[in-house]
């Protein structure tokens, strides 16, 4: 059997970055810059105001001086009114400094302590003498034109947005979202509303896997369901326009595994993907591969647990890489076991568990079986256990992948 990790290996040499295109910003969150940006102009754009209040000349503007109001600057006016000694311009912030002002007394520095209306008063007494420059934002002090101002590489959040949106710029280059597809396959499978006939089951594993493909930050652009029937199966594939696509069921050694008959480069097709045992549990048979024209293709098994962990352990990290993020992997930490379970021998376990008061509880008390996936709806994390480990016992320290706390922390 190969290893988690040499099969993580495999698969992230072949799911580089997309490569950056042109987005508009509203539609570039959570994406990766792909070019450095810079300002176009100073930032700020001009001497401003960082205060409501009165633009003054500092000689004039002692304690107990009273000053005659001369002008109003609103925001965004362009107005520059001129005023002299004994004088003030009421002003707002973000306004343009007047030339003749030195420095802003804050309305609270005032004998009015508010403003009083639409109009400025006649004249204000000041309370507390400005020093120079006082509450005054300077032309370019926060960067100059041509500086840059988000780097590439940067994960796009409202406060980069907000700054490149600042910079006078409304696209950007941005790395997309990888677009994927997702093929659920099984003739035993019926829709989630019908009436399930003796050896039919509902279909779920679609569910998980485009709402994982969405929370990993992949745009989810076509989900099917295929019987296990070949012609169905490439039928399906051939239609797809994707830069991933994740496969569950029919890739064990099952008589009618359908995914497996269609894309194992051992068979006689001679097809992309490459089928292997991977020492873990759940999740052993699993298959990767890149069609001709680059899409990934992911082999998952079946049985809903093994598509969940499979998709922590593999696809999630491709998705992340794909998108030029570099946090491809959940954070994990350290916890002590509040009840002992079994392991596999020779196999990492990947257990579905509950967090409760700092310590970890399996979350069925079935143990890690594929199958139990009732067990999912209950869990917030995985433990992981090595495979040389038989059994966990109560009090024992465990790595935990963080999955559900992650998202409700985020």
């Amino acid at each position: 059997m190969m290893s988690i990790d040499e099969h993580r290996e495999r698969i992230l040499a072949s799911a580089s970055p997309l490569p950056p295109r042109e987005h508009a910003l509203d539609d570039a969150h959570g994406l990766v810059l792909g070019a450095p940006v810079p300002t176009r102009w100073p930032v700020p754009l001009f001497d401003n105001s960082a205060m409501d209040g009165y633009a003054v000349r500092v000689a004039d503007a002692v304690a107990g001086a009273v000053l005659r109001v001369v002008g109003d600057v609103p925001a965004g006016s362009g107005e520059d009114p001129r005023f002299g000694p004994g004088e003030a311009v009421r002003i707002m912030t973000g306004a343009a400094l007047p030339t003749d002002a030195e420095a802003i007394v804050p309305v609270e520095h005032t004998d009015l302590g508010v403003f009083t209306g639409a109009v400025p008063p006649e004249r204000i007494t000041i309370t507390r003498a400005p020093a120079p420059a006082a509450h005054v934002r300077r032309r370019g002090e926060d960067a100059v034109a041509g500086a840059v101002v988000v780097r590439a590489g940067a994960v796009l959040g409202p406060w980069q947005l907000a700054t490149i949106a600042s910079a006078g710029h409304d696209r950007v280059q941005a790395h997309p979202a990888p677009r994927a597809a997702v093929i659920s396959t099984g003739s035993e499978l019926v829709a989630a509303g019908d009436e399930p006939q003796r050896g039919q089951i509902p279909e779920s594993n679609s569910r998980l896997i485009a709402a994982a493909l969405r929370d990993a930050g992949a745009i989810v652009v076509r989900t099917s369901t295929v019987a296990d029937d070949e012609a169905a199966l490439r039928a399906e594939l051939a239609v797809i326009d994707a830069d991933l696509v994740v496969m569950s069921g029919g890739a064990s050694v099952g008589a009618f595994d359908v995914v497996k008959a269609v894309l194992d480069a051992s068979g006689p097709g001679g097809g992309p993907v490459r089928f292997d045992s991977v020492a873990m549990q759940p999740g052993k048979p699993q298959g990767f591969g890149v069609a001709s024209d680059g899409t990934l293709l992911f082999c998952l098994p079946g049985n809903p647990v093994s598509v969940a962990v499979s998709f922590e352990m593999f696809v999630r990290p491709a998705v992340r890489s794909l998108a030029a993020r570099t946090d491809l992997d959940r954070p994990r930490t350290t916890m002590r076991a509040a009840q002992g379970w079994r392991c596999p021998p020779g196999r990492v376990q990947v257990l579905p568990v509950v967090i409760e008061r700092g310590e970890v509880i399996p979350a069925s008390s079935g143990g890690s079986g594929s199958h139990l996936v009732a067990s999912l709806a209950q869990a917030t994390d995985f433990a992981i256990v090595p495979a040389d480990i038989e059994r966990v016992e109560t009090g024992d320290v465990v790595d935990v992948m963080l999955v559900a706390t992650e998202r409700e922390c985020s």
